[in-house]
């Protein structure tokens, strides 16, 4: 199975590694494919700098060690795609569609209201209690 995951799940994950996100995390990478974006990449990227600046270097270390497909896709037409009321959730939205993922976890609630077939989209919980047992 293909997996995107947004960047707050790979970050809780690398900052907990033993929680249930960073098991989570650790089955996907295991067992499926995991999908990340540049877009994902970078957007973690500012989030360490701005919030952890003492562990950029770990930030690093830890996505460099983990096994993933990066896909970097440009998307110049977003009327195509479902609407999401954060225009920075977007390309996130756009590039786990277009990645062809059978899964988009998330732990952010504005993903609740999109209703679409693929990718399906699910918090971290929900993908333990399915894909975990």
């Amino acid at each position: 199975m293909r997996i995107f995951l947004d960047s707050n799940v790979i970050i809780s994950a690398g900052l907990f590694p033993e929680s249930s996100v960073g098991k989570a995390l650790t089955h996907i990478v295991n067992s499926h494919e995991l999908i990340l974006s540049q877009y994902v990449l970078e957007e973690m990227e500012n989030v360490f700098k701005e919030k952890f600046p003492e562990r950029i270097e770990y930030f690093s270390k830890f996505v460099s060690e983990l096994k993933y497909e990066l896909i970097d896709i440009e998307i110049k037409n977003f009327e195509k795609y479902p609407k999401i009321r954060d225009m920075d959730d977007v390309p996130l939205l756009t590039c786990a569609i277009e990645a062809k993922a059978n899964l988009f976890i998330t732990g952010d609630k504005d993903f609740e209201e999109i209703k679409i077939e693929t990718p399906r989209i699910i918090n971290p919980r929900k993908y333990i209690e399915e894909f975990m047992k």
